[in-house]
């Protein structure tokens, strides 16, 4: 059975939990036997600035790059690096974008101005976007940070692996006592669809 080379775009800001995701869906992915490149660009992740990550899986998958216009999905933490990053999405794809701005220090300083049409400016390059207010979600199961999660769960939906994978991957990766709050962070996300 062939699996054609799926492209994953995961953009925010640093703090935000995006190399966890990233890690916990390379993790899922190779469980289930796809060959898996991963791509990571932190730029300055502890002070808040722009965080990439490429993940591409199929049957062979000989780079971990993705092209600008071909990413299948962006999993976006941060509206604005959504839009940044919306030149490298396909006709087709979906984005799952958190309800969220952090605005950059230029806005901060009164020095640019953020943009309030990023939905509509999204929208004219994809067919799907589905917003999510993943803090608030994964606030009422316990812990805001867990929003990371939820957005990964709402990914999730849209991937050819079984839920108990995904909870197995997250036992793994997070700590013992964020488990339980993650779990019921990722059936958020998987039911919010």
């Amino acid at each position: 059975m062939g699996v054609e080379t799926k492209n994953i775009l995961i953009v925010g800001v640093g703090g935000q939990g995006i190399i966890s995701a990233t890690d916990i869906l390379a993790q899922v992915l190779v469980s289930t036997e796809y060959d898996v490149k991963v791509s990571e660009a932190h730029g300055m992740s502890q002070g808040g600035g722009s965080v990439n990550t490429m993940v591409r899986f199929g049957n062979k998958v000989y780079s971990p790059v993705i092209e600008k216009g071909q990413a299948d999905y962006m999993l976006a933490f941060e509206k604005l690096e959504a839009l940044r990053w919306s030149n490298f999405l396909k006709p087709g794809s979906t984005v799952i974008m958190n309800d969220e701005i952090i605005k950059p220090l230029p806005v901060l300083l009164g020095k640019a101005k953020y943009p309030d049409d990023i939905e509509e400016r999204i929208r004219r390059r994809v067919t799907n976007l589905v917003t999510i207010d993943a803090g608030n979600l994964a606030e009422s199961v316990g812990s805001r940070r867990a929003a990371n999660i939820v957005l990964l769960a709402c990914l999730a939906t849209f991937m050819p692996v079984p839920k108990d994978v995904w909870y197995a991957c997250i036992e793994r990766r997070v700590p013992p006592k964020a488990v339980e709050v993650s779990k019921s962070a990722f059936d958020m996300g998987y039911e919010f669809l």
